[in-house]
């Protein structure tokens, strides 16, 4: 049975807020947070160092172990539109002429409790 949206949203969130402080313990500086544009939305933009990091996170509940990876959820379709989404967002940015990396984060329920964040640094070019 799917799961309600209000409960996917929720994991949503969290999954967003985890993947956010993984990067902020790794020094990363949080610039923008579900990042609207009428062309998509970035979930995480960050500047990690001299590049500019958009990230998109994908959250998974302990029953969706059947649906394949998370980062399985990023086809060309969605690499697309983060693409136009980050254009977008780099036209009006001071960090414009920075070098950019498109990251995809998943984030799953830890054994133990609590979340398990894994990173794909670089998982697709920004054509």
């Amino acid at each position: 049975m799917p799961e309600p949206a209000k409960g996917r949203a929720a994991r949503g969130r969290r999954g967003e807020a985890a993947a956010a402080l993984y990067y902020q313990k790794r020094g990363c500086t949080l610039l923008a947070h579900n990042y609207r544009t009428r062309l998509g939305e970035l979930d995480l933009v960050l500047l990690d160092g001299g590049t500019l990091v958009f990230a998109e996170v994908k959250a998974r509940g302990r029953r969706a172990s059947g649906w394949g990876a998370p980062c399985e959820a990023v086809g060309p379709q969605k690499r697309q539109r983060l693409l136009l989404a980050a254009r977008q967002y780099l036209s009006a940015s001071p960090y414009r002429e920075h070098p950019v990396r498109f990251d995809v984060v998943e984030v799953t329920p830890a054994p133990g409790g609590g979340l398990m964040v894994h990173c794909i640094r670089g998982a697709f070019e920004g054509g």
